[in-house]
């Protein structure tokens, strides 16, 4: 299983506006300087976490983005459910386009399934809040070089 980038980027902006503190806005732009990555993906994963209910946007002159939901209330599992496109981790588990000839015969379909389910299942077990332990040592490495709103 690879993790697309949209999730992956989904995951950071997350982990950004946990590590920030509570009710403090962010910045798009801030978070693509932190992590280096494009602010444009940035702008379509934040629109989307805003659409999904993950974070809250204010708009207009010293408006941002930040958490709607608390920390502990974001399953990492859910998250990941959301923003990846499919997981179709083989021609098989997609039925529409599915050509493979020995599908009807083939155990490989079966133990594949059964390891996305056990991916997606330790992925259920954890929250945003489990990756903010260390959330000051977060903010040294995220916030020492970008100041937000």
């Amino acid at each position: 299983m690879r993790m697309t980038m949209y999730t992956d980027f989904s995951l950071r902006v997350l982990i950004y506006l946990g590590a920030q503190e509570k009710d403090k806005l962010s910045t798009i732009q801030a978070i693509s300087d932190a992590y280096g990555i494009s602010k444009n993906h940035l702008m379509k994963v934040t629109h989307e976490l805003g659409k999904l209910g993950y974070i809250h946007t204010v708009r207009g002159r010293g408006g941002g983005i930040r958490l709607a939901m608390e920390p502990e209330d974001i399953n990492i599992g859910q998250v990941v459910r959301h923003t990846e496109d499919d997981f179709h981790l083989v021609e098989c588990f997609d039925c529409q386009t599915n050509s493979c000839v020995i599908t009807p015969v083939c155990g490989l379909r079966a133990t594949l399934r059964l390891a996305l389910n056990a991916y997606l299942k330790v992925l259920d077990e954890y929250t945003l809040q489990d990756y903010l332990h260390q959330k000051h040592k977060l903010a040294d490495l995220l916030f020492n070089d970008t100041q937000d709103v």
